[in-house]
């Protein structure tokens, strides 16, 4: 009996858990488990019939019930009557029974068909794609397979369900190495280790990713781990695969650092294809030696030493236009991507190096949390994430070879080209190029290109005085020729003739650096009164770019003025359009903006004003973003006034979003307004942004914002300002676990707050001081700093602070083992902050209560309480708390004697790289190693040991000796 094919699409089923149907939205009744496991037998047959016999033996084995083959009609006969309209879908025939279907309707073909496309995908390089298809076909998964199935096939099909799953994670794990995600894998698979010890092919996996990791003591001590368990449970060695991975890590096998699986070809890229380059001109001219000579040298890479090549030459001469488009002619010889920066070498303030990386190694596919600090590890990260591979690199606009070198690829087959003012001669085997300017033929091809053939061939003579006067300079050229297009009424003559007028300007045309300057002018003296007051005052700020908002507040004209405004200055050129609503200068023309500003914008005060307002605006924006966080905290009360009312926000999401956003522009302004009548906003600033600093992503910009505000506070003699920065230096220090060095800042900061009266820091450095020395195990001296604090909000009624010290005192309690006052506190500062609607505070609540719960050995509870903790820490991008709550869970499972879990919760924990300094890492690895004791890796364990010891010894910390009593030979035994 046959079904109705527009039927057959009506009904669904899953097997992948517990076994279900529905047709359309409805879910159906399938009755009992045994009927179920016939329903479930039937499905897994893919259409073809079934004998009664073969059903009866799969439902009871070899004890079936007397009217075994009465009640296998039963079940089919009510199966039918479920399907209603569609029970046509169950045939009977020979005998037996057949389920035939669409063949979409069933959750395991869906997942087969997932699989069998991601392998194809893998075949062909597309590794991205393969891994999105895997992990879709494991979102099918609904927990265990065929859930609560009765009978010796249900059985059986579990255990083959089960196997491929496993295998599909295994793809999807290897996939993510080969993408370079080998930080993040590690939890998964210390996990699925300790659930399958004896799958090699996991421990393989692991070993990979924890030497990729820079983790290879404790690659090894897998491998021995390994080695151990096979042989006492099986009496074997590890298969040849894994002792060959053993091998190659202890040579240091430069292969294994290349995020590439073997025998792919360099055409299939194994990570994030990057595409930076900048657009080309259309109108590219001349430049023909040149282009061949830098084209020459960048086919060098293939099969050599890295190429490197630098153009030098003087403003506006074309450097960035040339390395472009011989960037562009050269991609297909750079198959893995290419990757471009602007160094800012000749504005105030020169791009890091180190964030430089951080760009580069995001757009190759790394993510934030394996990124790491410091430039060194940078650099060496980047390295590794080439090798291999045929990038090219374009570092435009660089300052010095200093600014370089970290940024080369240093592998061969890659290439590097940079632009720069100066001769980079103490570059090390760089090929350098010294671009000069246009020769006239091709500075007026140029022209004609922008101007028009039909202008310019009537008056060609008039046509090469303006390229002359220009100085053959690309960028004086273009920006005359553009002046010319724009304004049909214009003959060449005119031109020439303005800037014939104009002597002095165009002897600066022939004088180095003064010629960019000159070529400005061109561009700035058509700007209207209105263009040209905002082009100056824009340049004064030192942010990367400007948002349109805060352009309008600078300017003190409403939103749609100022981008009507703005955008006619990008027409000019004088401007860029980095994004809708953001705009930024060159950094050449901001140079010159700022000139402009010092020379005409009379009086003085205006530029002030203007500075002061775009102060205002990011102050009372960031005050905004602190309320939605922190409903209630007094502390904004205490802050500078404002004029502006800065920006509104719909929703916290929206408000830490705009926070985020603007972390470069705030950080820059922070340090920028560090003097005079903008001091104490500055300082301000940095509390009302203080989420920056607590991020990870841009703590470190962060600090650096701490100290110019404290010290330029310092000089200026302001204690208030003084004292609010060091207030936040103490964040900054205690949460990169530097004790010293915040407990001093924490001190200084209450003296200063005392002598002028400011109870910001009376406050709030207290608290920071009881943190100090709770985590240096000095807890009645934290609870009396803690008491400090809290009066202190009391007294300023500050119910936010109120709770927050009410639950520093409880993890102080906890902490002495006085773990029923330690609960009531917690419970009392959860209670306040709920009251308020403090949703990210709530989380601080929490993670307080989870740790008093923790020592009152109420497992659950504390389980319950951090998870939620770590939820509201994550949604509030607070990766530093997240990384640190990760670390608490293991705890938490450790001594719930469930090792597994500590093990991933702790690798979670490293893997956020955030955890807040070397001691807390330093603390995670010993909790690590602990629960790979309970999980009998012993050699892993004592690898993560040694590591710890190492930390805390070079900071001679207390838990050194912790860490030295579990490397004692007994510890292990």
């Amino acid at each position: 009996m046959g079904i109705d094919q527009g039927q057959a699409h009506q009904l669904r089923f899953t097997v992948l858990g517990p076994v279900r149907a529905w047709r359309g939205e409805e879910q159906l009744n399938t009755g009992s488990p045994q009927q179920r496991a016939l329903l479930a037998a039937l499905l897994l047959r893919d259409g073809r019939t079934a004998t009664a016999q073969e059903l009866v033996d799969g439902l009871w084995g070899s004890q079936p019930p007397d009217a075994a083959i009465a009640t296998l009609r039963t079940y089919a006969s009510r199966l039918r009557k479920s399907f209603g309209p569609d029970a046509g879908a169950l045939v009977s025939e020979s005998g037996g029974y057949a389920l035939r279907v669409h063949s979409e309707a069933l959750d395991l073909d869906q997942a087969e068909h997932l699989a069998a496309e991601a392998e194809k995908a893998r075949a062909v390089g597309e590794r991205t794609a393969a891994r999105d298809l895997i992990t879709r076909a494991l979102d099918l998964w609904d927990g265990e397979p065929l859930a609560g199935l009765p009978g010796p096939y249900a059985e059986n099909q579990r255990t083959r369900l089960l196997e491929w799953r496993l295998s599909l994670v295994e793809t999807r794990l290897d996939l993510d190495l080969e993408l370079g995600h080998h930080t993040e894998t590690i939890s998964e698979l210390t996990a699925l280790t300790a659930a399958h010890p004896l799958r090699e092919r996991l421990r393989e996996l692991l070993m990979l990713a924890l030497y990729r990791s820079g983790r290879q003591a404790e690659a090894l001590a897998v491998y021995a781990d390994t080695r151990r368990l096979l042989a006492d449970d099986l009496g074997v060695d590890p298969r040849p695969e894994l002792a060959d991975l053993q091998q190659r890590i202890l040579q240091g096998d430069a292969s294994l650092s290349a995020h590439a699986a073997e025998g792919q070809t360099k055409s299939q890229p194994a990570f994030v294809q990057p595409a930076q380059l900048p657009a080309t001109v259309a109108d590219f001219t001349g430049r023909a030696g040149f282009v061949v000579e830098l084209s020459n040298q960048l086919t060098t890479a293939e099969g050599s030493v890295m190429a490197v090549s630098a153009v030098a030459g003087i403003g506006g001469v074309g450097k960035t236009t040339l390395a472009v488009h011989v960037a562009h002619a050269a991609r297909h010889q750079f198959p893995d991507g290419q990757l471009y920066v602007d160094l800012q070498g000749a504005g105030p303030v020169i791009a890091e190096p180190g964030a430089v990386l951080g760009s580069f190694l995001r757009a190759l596919g790394t993510p934030d949390e394996s990124i790491p600090d410091t430039l060194e590890d940078r650099a060496a990260l980047y390295r590794s994430t080439l090798a291999g591979r045929r990038i090219l690199t374009l570092l435009d606009n660089a300052h010095d070879a200093a600014q370089v070198r970290p940024l080369l690829p240093g592998t061969e087959g890659c290439a590097a080209l940079i632009t720069s003012r100066s001769r980079m001669v103490d570059l090390e085997s760089a090929h350098l190029v010294d671009l000069d300017v246009m020769s006239p033929e091709e500075a007026l091809v140029l022209f004609t290109r922008i101007v028009g053939q039909e202008r310019v061939a009537s008056e060609r003579d008039a046509a090469m005085d303006v390229v002359a006067a220009c100085g053959f300079l690309p960028l004086a050229i273009r920006i005359a020729a553009s002046r010319l297009a724009a304004r049909r009424t214009w003959t060449v003559s005119v031109l020439a003739r303005k800037l014939a007028d104009q002597r002095h300007r165009l002897d600066e045309l022939q004088a180095g650096d003064l010629a960019v300057k000159a070529t400005f002018e061109l561009g700035y003296d058509q700007l209207e009164p209105q263009q040209a007051r905002a082009f100056r005052l824009l340049g004064l700020a030192d942010g990367p770019d400007i948002s349109l908002a805060a352009a309008a507040a600078m300017l003190d004209l409403d939103i749609y003025t100022a981008e009507t405004l703005l955008e006619s200055i990008v027409d000019t050129s004088l401007l860029e359009s980095a994004a809708p609503g953001r705009y930024r200068f060159h950094d050449l023309v901001r140079l010159y903006a700022r000139a402009c500003a010092e020379r005409d914008e009379l009086p003085p005060s205006e530029r002030d004003s203007a500075l002061s307002r775009l102060l205002d605006f990011y102050l009372a924006s960031s005050v905004r973003v602190f309320a939605h966080a922190r409903p209630g905290d007094r502390m904004i009360e205490h802050l500078e006034e404002t004029h502006h009312p800065g920006l509104t926000f719909p929703d916290r999401t929206a408000a830490i979003d705009w926070l985020f956003t603007e972390a470069g522009c705030l950080l820059a302004a922070i340090q920028q307004f560090a003097s005079g009548g903008t001091l104490r906003r500055a300082a301000d600033l940095l509390i009302a942004a203080k989420d920056l600093g607590e991020s990870g992503a841009n703590s470190r910009q962060y600090e650096a914002a701490t100290i110019v505000v404290a010290e330029a506070a310092r000089e200026a003699g302001d204690a208030r300002a003084e004292g609010r920065a060091r207030m936040m230096m103490t964040h900054t220090h205690w949460m990169a676990s530097r004790f010293h060095q915040a407990e001093a800042e924490a001190q200084r900061a209450i003296q200063l707050a005392h002598s002028v009266g400011d109870p910001v820091p009376a406050c709030e450095s207290p608290n920071d001081r009881g943190i100090i020395a709770l985590y240096q195990k000095r807890y009645e001296e934290a609870e009396r700093y803690f008491r400090q604090a809290l009066d202190a909000f009391r007294a300023d009624d500050n119910l936010p602070g109120v709770a927050g010290a009410l639950g520093n005192i409880s993890r102080a309690h906890a902490a002495m083992g006085r773990v029923e006052s330690a609960i009531e506190l917690a419970a009392e500062g959860v209670a306040v902050y709920s009251s308020l609607g403090l949703g990210l505070r709530v989380a601080n609540g929490r993670y307080a209560m989870g740790l008093a719960l923790l020592q009152a050995e109420r497992y659950p509870e504390a389980l319950e309480q951090l998870n939620a903790a770590l939820a509201l820490f994550r949604d509030n991008r607070q990766r530093l708390w997240e990384g640190s709550t990760h670390a608490r869970l293991a705890e938490v499972h450790l001594a719930a004697r469930r090792p597994a879990e500590a093990a991933t919760n702790a690798e979670q924990a490293l893997a956020l790289r955030l955890v807040g300094g070397e001691w807390r890492r330093g603390t995670v690895l010993t909790v690590l190693g602990k629960a790979l004791q309970g999980l009998g890796q012993l050699d892993r364990a004592r690898a993560c040991w040694t590591e710890a010891l190492a930390i805390h010894e070079r900071l001679q910390t207390s838990e050194a000796e912790e860490v030295r009593s579990l490397l004692a030979p007994t510890a292990t035994a």
